[in-house]
């Protein structure tokens, strides 16, 4: 299985990439490219909406934490959205991400986000 994967700015400084399909050692360059076009924008939070990613492999999971260690050197988010019950496993495993950078829905996101600008703007 190949995969693709989409891009798009929610909100200003909010981006959502969205991988489709199985991330391994033959895919991940195409997650990682699209990665880094989204990070020459600055973003402060870059959600990763895994709803129809079907596997990932450790060089998945490396791409993940670059843009985490990238984006922590100017104190942005990386978030993950919509694990499917074998990626939440590979991360609970592994720790990879604290908890509360993972949300269940586009919803749960939102409330998050919104709460997250409030402080902002008080």
């Amino acid at each position: 299985m190949n995969l693709s994967v989409t891009s798009k700015q929610k909100m200003d400084g909010v981006y959502i990439v969205s991988p489709y399909g199985r991330l391994d050692t033959g895919t991940y360059p195409v997650l990682e490219e699209r990665v880094d076009v989204v990070l020459r924008e600055n973003p402060h939070t870059l959600v990763f909406d895994m709803e129809r990613l079907d596997y990932i492999s450790s060089m998945g999971v490396r791409v993940i934490a670059k843009a985490q260690r990238e984006m922590k050197a100017y104190n942005g988010k990386v978030i993950l959205l919509n694990l499917q019950p074998q990626i939440q496993k590979v991360f609970d495993i592994i720790k990879a991400l604290p908890s509360q950078q993972v949300f269940s829905s586009m919803g749960e996101l939102d409330d998050y986000l919104d709460r997250m600008q409030r402080q902002v703007t008080g």
